[in-house]
């Protein structure tokens, strides 16, 4: 991902990256379950998934000693670019958290542009204090290995239902989060700030009383008058 792709996809809504991955063929790139953990204003986060894998515990691997194995979320941490989005399959629980606030806080001091996880984490207030955005279902007081057992990073992972490759690119907002496979950046970064275009042109239209049949979604004849509109620095 170029620097100039991040800076378009952060003035591209998820909700629109979904419609423009629909159009492609892709169905499953929303992340279920996954959604701001801050109440309020969501700043949008774009970046490269950093992915993170758990499986249900088993109480001879998922113990407080492993967290100083060197397979363990700590050291997955400290692998983690500047910029990455972490993402996590935690396989839905809500029995346990993830994370806690001093590994948001590492996170947040490494640079990580955020955490996306279909699971919990824990510490909720102070995780929020650690300025990290981070996606997921919510809060819960036990930790991750009441529940769960960390097995590695990454390795391509399934995460609220859709497949996640490391380096595919992820983008969350106040709508949740959604995955972008690699391969299609391109053409997905250039269908979505077009299509970003287009609504926004539509939207003055509805401003203007304009009826919905042909304007939304747009026929040739409303196709044609965004065209000159466009051209003419109107849109």
């Amino acid at each position: 991902m170029t620097p100039a792709q991040r800076d378009a996809l952060m003035g591209v809504t998820t909700a629109t990256l979904t419609t423009v991955l629909l159009k492609k063929g892709v169905r499953f790139c929303y992340i279920a379950g996954s959604r701001p953990l801050e109440p309020g204003p969501t700043k949008r986060i774009v970046g490269p998934a950093f992915t993170l894998r758990f499986t249900p515990t088993r109480e001879d691997l998922a113990t407080v000693d492993s967290w100083a194995s060197p397979t363990s979320t700590r050291a997955a941490i400290e692998a983690m670019p500047e910029g990455a989005v972490a993402v996590a399959d935690a396989m839905g629980s809500t029995a346990a958290g993830i994370f806690g606030d001093i590994l948001c806080a590492r996170m947040a001091k490494k640079g990580v542009a955020g955490l996306v996880t279909d699971g919990m984490v824990r510490d909720g207030a102070g995780v929020i204090g650690t300025g990290l955005p981070v996606f997921c279902q919510g809060y819960v007081a036990p930790a991750s290995v009441a529940a769960l057992n960390f097995v590695g990073w990454q390795e391509t992972i399934g995460c609220g239902g859709v497949t996640v490759v490391p380096g595919d690119i992820v983008v969350a907002d106040q709508d949740g989060a959604v995955v972008i496979p690699a391969a299609l950046l391109d053409a997905v970064v250039d269908a979505a700030v077009e299509q970003e275009r287009l609504e926004a042109w539509i939207m003055v239209e509805v401003g203007k009383g304009v009826a919905l049949p042909g304007l939304y979604p747009a026929n040739a004849e409303t196709k044609a008058r965004y065209e000159a509109d466009k051209a003419a620095g109107r849109a």
